[in-house]
């Protein structure tokens, strides 16, 4: 079975270095556990590394047999076996039965037939997995808030693609869908199940138009704040969820900040250093503030005329800050599919480029 995670990691430094780009590709296919920083060796002594640079990438053209790589390396056919295993599920590495010994050797003969065939088979099977959203997709056309800023920065992308296989003992298709993208983590355990908290927190995002914070999440699925939030920056390295300023709190915002400043600092303050005066903020707002009836609806009213622009350098000056929320990337279905198929591409297109790399030192 198809079985491909990547991980998207800057492209490495030298483009001639072989034992450089060979790690560079086991740590990108996650073909072992991230190596220590500090390693010595750099995890050139590997037995995946070993069995990619002296023999797999050394001589394409040739087939391996468990037993003897397991006597060269020093290894039990079982360990070999286990490390191909990962290769054969990327789709770099084929197989064929010989007498009583599997064979192994790079799919099409050559390094970049082997990540042709991987790009391939990644994009058809994400293709056909992503289907799925069309079917759950629920958020409606309202997702844009009045003022839209950027995502809050973006994680490097860590993308599972699986190919699809039958239902096993309570999933459905969601929670496969999950597991199989990568949403559940590496090991999903009890997630997997529907009535999981990832599956239900999902199953919010599907719903919810406007971003939702993870007060907001919590409190909606009775999950601790904790947990939920580590539940969303997972989804966010699937490239599926962005994080983004609730803007539309801007007003709530500012009335934060204002009180606090007018409270601690008073009027002349808020005039000179909080920008009152430099962005012509209405009288209104002061006097307000001074009577203690100011709420976040009269600030709203009072600055209707004022540029969005201005109200985030107001909110910048006050020293206040947006509250940050979830939500689905894109503002439809079809643009959420785009985009993790966009993220895929990005890493293929490097595997490809350090592929061709490694012939090139291998000439």
């Amino acid at each position: 079975m198809f079985d491909l995670r990547l991980d998207e990691i800057p492209l490495p430094a030298s483009k001639k270095d072989r034992e450089n780009l060979i790690s560079w590709i086991i740590d990108t296919l996650c073909l072992h556990r991230r190596r220590s920083e500090n390693a010595a060796d750099d995890g050139s002594f590997s037995p995946i590394h070993r069995v990619l640079s002296e023999h797999l990438f050394k001589d394409p053209s040739k087939g391996y047999e468990t037993r003897e790589l397991a006597e060269n390396l020093g290894l039990t056919p079982a360990a070999i076996h286990h490390h191909f295993a990962r290769l054969v599920s990327a789709g770099l590495v084929s197989t064929s039965s010989g007498k009583g010994w599997k064979n192994y050797y790079l799919t099409g003969g050559s390094i970049s037939k082997a990540i042709d065939n991987m790009k391939i088979r990644a994009k058809l099977i994400h293709s056909q997995r992503l289907e799925l959203l069309d079917e759950v997709w629920n958020r409606g056309k309202k997702v844009a808030m009045k003022i839209e800023l950027p995502p809050d920065g973006k994680p490097k992308a860590l993308l599972r693609i699986k190919e699809w296989g039958p239902l096993e003992n309570e999933e459905n298709e969601l929670s496969r869908f999950m597991a199989d993208s990568g949403l559940l983590g590496e090991r999903p355990g009890k997630e997997n199940n529907p009535d999981s908290l990832s599956v239900k927190l999902f199953e919010l995002l599907l719903k919810s138009g406007p971003p939702i914070s993870i007060d907001e999440a919590a409190k909606e699925l009775g999950g601790p704040k904790p947990r939920v939030g580590r539940i969303l920056e997972r989804f966010r390295a699937t490239g599926l969820v962005e994080r983004i300023a609730r803007t539309d709190r801007l007003s709530t915002a500012l009335w934060s900040a204002m009180t606090t400043q007018h409270m601690r600092r008073g009027e002349d303050w808020l005039l000179k250093k909080g920008g009152f005066e430099r962005l012509s903020v209405p009288n209104s707002i002061l006097k307000n503030l001074k009577k203690g009836n100011c709420k976040p609806e009269t600030i709203e009213k009072a600055l209707k005329n004022m540029s969005a622009k201005d109200q985030m350098l107001l909110l910048n000056l006050l020293g206040g800050r947006l509250p940050l929320g979830h939500r689905l990337v894109g503002m439809d279905v079809t643009m959420m599919k785009q985009k993790s198929m966009d993220d895929l591409d990005r890493i293929l297109r490097r595997i490809e480029k350090i592929g061709s790399n490694l012939e090139s030192a291998n000439s």
